[in-house]
């Protein structure tokens, strides 16, 4: 179960963000009113995706024992009017086969944050007492 915090006080746009012990700020940038303190929301959006990504293919290369080096996943979030989706871009590094590497491009397109950003998430609002 993953939980995380945000707390926004006076600065505009401003968020401090919890995660476990880990702290980091996320922001907006400067051009619609931010500072650009940190990551505005859609970044870590993709931080998460291309994280979940870049882990997944490097737990399943070990298991099967492939030579994957080192693997970057480059994202953009693109939106054109009421449509938006994710490019997500991968780069392997290592004596891999092409089989290999088609094989490790279909698990990216499985891996837990995928596949819920595929599927929608349910989330439920509710009010504190405070």
């Amino acid at each position: 179960m993953a939980r995380v915090t945000a707390n926004i006080g006076m600065d505009d746009y401003k968020v401090d963000v919890r995660a476990g012990h880990h702290t980091l700020v996320s922001d907006e940038p400067e051009k619609i009113g931010g500072r650009d303190a940190g990551p505005a929301p859609f970044q870590l959006l993709l931080a998460a995706l291309g994280s979940c990504t870049a882990i997944t293919l490097r737990m399943y290369a070990k298991r099967k024992d492939w030579p994957l080096e080192s693997a970057e996943v480059a994202m953009r979030h693109l939106k054109d009017g009421e449509t938006a989706r994710i490019e997500r871009v991968l780069t392997l590094s290592g004596n891999l086969t092409d089989e290999q590497r088609a094989r490790l491009a279909d698990i990216a397109e499985r891996t837990p944050v995928t596949l819920a950003i595929k599927n929608g998430v349910a989330v439920e609002t509710t009010l504190s007492g405070s």
